[in-house]
């Protein structure tokens, strides 16, 4: 479930807002955007994937509800995580060459 969207790390592009599929967030003019309907999250990832900056976190179990504490989730390397671990990041570019749908976030 989405927990959080760092207010320091986001650069309000509003990229999880479109990739969300069931319409979590809010989008709020030169802002970041707010978690809107949590409770819809159906924790697919794919705000924390499109996210260029890693400036969210999805809590991998669905049914937990609760605050992120994002310095902790910094200090793990927590934030960014699940672009990680399917190669959406820099230190992936090989990987990711191959993935069509990354080429939404060049201009990142």
């Amino acid at each position: 479930m989405i927990e959080l969207v760092s207010e320091s790390r986001c650069i309000a592009c509003n990229l999880c807002v479109s990739a969300c599929p069931v319409n979590v967030f809010d989008a709020v003019p030169d802002s970041p955007p707010v978690i809107a309907r949590q409770d819809d999250c159906q924790t697919c990832f794919m705000c924390e994937l499109y996210c260029p900056v890693d400036a969210l976190y999805v809590s991998p179990d669905a049914d937990r509800v609760g605050i992120a504490d994002e310095s902790l989730l910094a200090d793990a390397g927590t934030l960014g995580g699940y672009r990680r671990a399917v190669g959406w990041t820099k230190g992936s570019e090989s990987q990711r060459s191959t993935d069509q749908s990354f080429r939404v976030l060049n201009k990142y």
